[in-house]
């Protein structure tokens, strides 16, 4: 193997990638498979670089069905995508007040979440900024935090978010009343 092919196989690895081509990748947004929602600012382009090109055939499957699937009439419940490797969570609710809701981590899925009607404040924090208030529940893949920022990002029907396992996320909060929320949820398991 020479040089030339080393640089050529280093660059498709996203961990190697300088962030114009990695800003390149995810602004031009065909991971996204022609899905005319935009993601969130928050989003770790890293992060979500290296899990797409790992499981490419997961990511594009959500993607797809997000793209496809009448979001608006789907009926509320659980539908697996692909065994326990990714599945679908389709729920509505009422948003709460801030006091009333915990940021939350998971460790074995990664969360693709949209609000499809409705409007609520998502507060996100890095994991390492906050304090445990349950412990891990294994059954359920969630653990229950306290954040010493909020940094809050509204989520409406215009953007979606992508949490990691080192994102810790508070869903589900008011914007200015308690209103109904339609969101969907796509889970996808980390290798």
């Amino acid at each position: 193997m020479n040089a030339e092919t080393v640089n050529h196989d280093a660059s498709k690895n996203p961990e190697n990638w300088n962030g114009k081509k990695l800003n390149k990748w995810f602004q031009k947004g065909e991971w996204r498979l022609e899905w005319n929602i935009i993601p969130d600012e928050s989003i770790n382009k890293t992060e979500l670089a290296i899990q797409f090109f790992k499981n490419r055939e997961l990511w594009e499957k959500a993607f797809n069905f997000l793209k496809t699937s009448d979001l608006k009439k789907i009926n509320t419940g659980k539908y697996e995508l692909q065994g326990k490797d990714m599945y679908v969570i389709v729920d509505e609710y009422i948003t709460r007040n801030e006091e009333d809701s915990a940021f939350e981590a998971h460790r074995r899925y990664i969360d693709i979440q949209y609000i499809v009607e409705g409007e609520e404040k998502i507060g996100i924090s890095a994991l390492e900024n906050t304090k445990e208030i349950t412990p891990y529940d294994n059954l359920k893949d969630i653990i229950f935090l306290t954040a010493i920022q909020n940094n809050y990002r509204i989520a409406s029907h215009e953007k979606f978010f992508v949490f990691f396992p080192e994102d810790a996320h508070r869903p589900c909060v008011k914007t200015s009343e308690n209103i109904r929320i339609r969101k969907v949820v796509v889970k996808i398991r980390v290798d």
